[in-house]
């Protein structure tokens, strides 16, 4: 029985912050083997509503049982050992207890998205259609509120699909040995947030993902005061791995917000932190920061509300990290007790389970600044035009394991500060993509080095992402980051970040030519070439060239299951005519 000391540093109703069963830092053989051991103590998973109140406590323990009982279940249902289990990814018990059966019966759960990810019903079931295609599952699990679009997807392909209440209708086999696990063997598939076409489904093993966890535990300094607290959806990687399977895997217990419930009262997020009187640690991509800043217009004063102080770390990841939002993020809560040197950023990817970077606790947001034909790779003299800098933000160090190279074009290894593609290699490296040996190869040599896609550099050990290299526009021999542009347009009076999408397209004459898309919210015709000309101009002093603007209508612009911009997807649908710009009048 625990005493009340246990307690003190707890949320009323919660799973408990301090356990006193001894805390292991994710050293097992297989995610099971985690459970096994986090069910032996008090902490768990809780689930909160739209205003941050607590709906249900969900101990490890509680998991476990529930686990076991599913596991059972689909060997009922006559599934074996490999096969995958297609899962919609709700924020909730039943996923949870669903993800964790499936890895207990030696299946291959596949989260996937929420239809609020995608832009209405027929896109997402023709998104699901895409994955289920690509994952091949024998059964689709889902929440009861989305039945016609996932029945619909899986009928098109002969998927059979019940939702998590049918489950109790099944009668559990429980005469049957569950299948020992091995470490090589396949725990899930993972979909990265840019899946969107052409699906890649990453095949995580029990032994990769343990080494990914156990330097979470290790990169962050977990300790028995931490709490963490989380929207992130449980499909995107950070979501799932870093919030899901980690404190788990960590023993910490978790505060739950759906992610819907974010996107609609995201204070509830600073308000759960506010709640814990132990310390926090918190993830979110940048435009979660960015969010929370903008709502504080209608606030006279923070400190009346939230209690930041005790925040630890703040981490930032999953898409590229803007140091101006991260310093409004500063402005706005520093009297509510907010820290910067809270923040952690960091750099990962599903390709490698999660975390290739962290930056070490304290140590905050640090810049480089890098002139722009350093990032370019070629440009005109310094002398011929103004001293442009960019300020690059410290993505860390590698985490425990992991090695971090740069390379040229040629694949030689490049000096410190010396701009390349990013490559990483360590345990946590997935095996490949799931039935896509050519997309493997393309990316993953035979020594294990994995070309993550994004250029870089490294600078007395720590990790400096520059973008994408697919994004990459590159104009009469000169190389331009479409966040360069984007951010430059959204320096004008009212545009916010996600409003702005920089691409490259081909001209008339066959040359590259910079095109801009703008979310517009005027209907006024002098208003809107004013603002043409105003955003023409910004991308010239950027470009040196005159740009295509296409002033369209807002929320068209497409983004990932994660909440990313699409640039790839705005431009084919921008060319396919899918996404139609307001005309320019005569």
């Amino acid at each position: 029985m625990h005493v009340t000391q246990t307690n003190e540093l707890t949320p009323p109703g919660a799973t408990p912050t301090l356990d006193r069963h001894p805390r292991r830092v994710a050293d097992f053989t297989t995610l099971q083997d985690g459970l096994e051991y986090a069910a032996q103590g008090h902490r768990g998973m809780n689930f909160h509503d739209a205003r941050g109140t607590l709906i249900q406590a969900y101990s490890y323990a509680d998991l476990r049982r529930d686990a076991l009982l599913a596991a059972r279940r689909f060997v009922a249902l006559g599934l074996v050992k490999g096969d995958r289990i297609a899962l919609v990814a709700e924020t909730g018990p039943e996923f949870a207890a669903c993800f964790f059966g499936a890895v207990y019966a030696g299946l291959w759960p596949v989260p996937l998205p929420l239809p609020t990810s995608f832009g209405g019903r027929e896109a997402y079931i023709e998104q699901l259609k895409i994955m289920l295609t690509s994952s091949d599952p024998k059964l689709f699990l889902f929440p009861v509120e989305f039945a016609d679009s996932v029945n619909q997807a899986a009928a098109a392909l002969g998927i059979a699909a019940r939702n998590w209440e049918s489950l109790a209708d099944v009668v559990s086999a429980d005469d049957t040995a569950l299948p020992e696990a091995d470490p090589d063997e396949i725990a899930y598939l993972q979909y990265s947030s840019g899946s969107t076409r052409f699906p890649h489904g990453v095949s995580v093993t029990h032994r990769s993902l343990l080494d990914n966890l156990r330097a979470h535990g290790i990169g962050l300094a977990m300790g028995d005061t931490d709490r963490v607290i989380s929207w992130l959806p449980w499909y995107h990687d950070m979501g799932l791995v870093g919030c899901m399977l980690s404190p788990l895997a960590n023993q910490l217990s978790v505060d739950y917000l759906k992610t819907e419930d974010f996107a609609r009262r995201p204070l509830a997020w600073l308000d759960l932190i506010t709640r814990n009187p132990g310390t926090s640690v918190s993830y979110s991509p940048t435009f979660g920061y960015d969010i929370c800043a903008r709502r504080l217009s209608s606030l006279t004063k923070v400190e009346d509300r939230f209690d930041l102080s005790r925040w630890r770390i703040a981490g930032n990841g999953a898409d590229m990290i803007r140091p101006d939002v991260m310093q409004s993020f500063v402005d706005g809560f520093t009297n509510a007790g907010f820290k910067a040197s809270a923040f952690c950023p960091s750099y990962g990817l599903a390709e490698a389970t999660l975390a290739v970077s962290l930056m070490p606790p304290g140590e905050g947001i640090r810049l480089e600044l890098v002139e722009e034909s350093e990032l370019s790779g070629v440009g005109t003299p310094a002398q011929e035009r103004p001293r442009r800098y960019r300020a690059i933000v410290n993505c860390g160090k590698p985490v425990e394991g992991m090695e971090i190279e740069v390379r040229d074009e040629g694949g030689a290894l490049l000096p410190d500060r010396g701009i390349g593609k990013v490559y990483c290699r360590g345990a946590s490296i997935m095996v490949g993509y799931f039935r896509d040996e050519e997309s493997t190869a393309a990316c993953l040599t035979p020594d294990g080095w994995l070309d993550t896609g994004d250029m870089g550099y490294l600078s007395n050990g720590y990790v400096f992402i520059v973008g994408r290299a697919k994004d990459m526009i590159i104009i009469n021999g000169r190389n331009h980051w479409p966040q360069d542009i984007e951010w430059a347009v959204e320096q004008l009076p009212g545009f916010k970040s996600g409003d702005i999408a920089a691409f490259a397209i081909t001209g008339p004459s066959g040359e590259e030519t910079p095109a801009v898309l703008v979310h517009c919210r005027t209907s006024d015709e002098g208003e809107r070439s004013r603002l043409r000309d105003d955003i023409r101009e910004r991308v010239r002093a950027i470009t040196g060239i005159s740009a295509v603007i296409e002033l369209i209508p807002p929320r068209t612009l497409p983004r990932t299951s994660s909440g990313k911009l699409s640039r790839t997807k705005a431009r084919n649908l921008y060319l396919s005519g899918e996404i139609q710009p307001f005309d320019v009048a005569a």
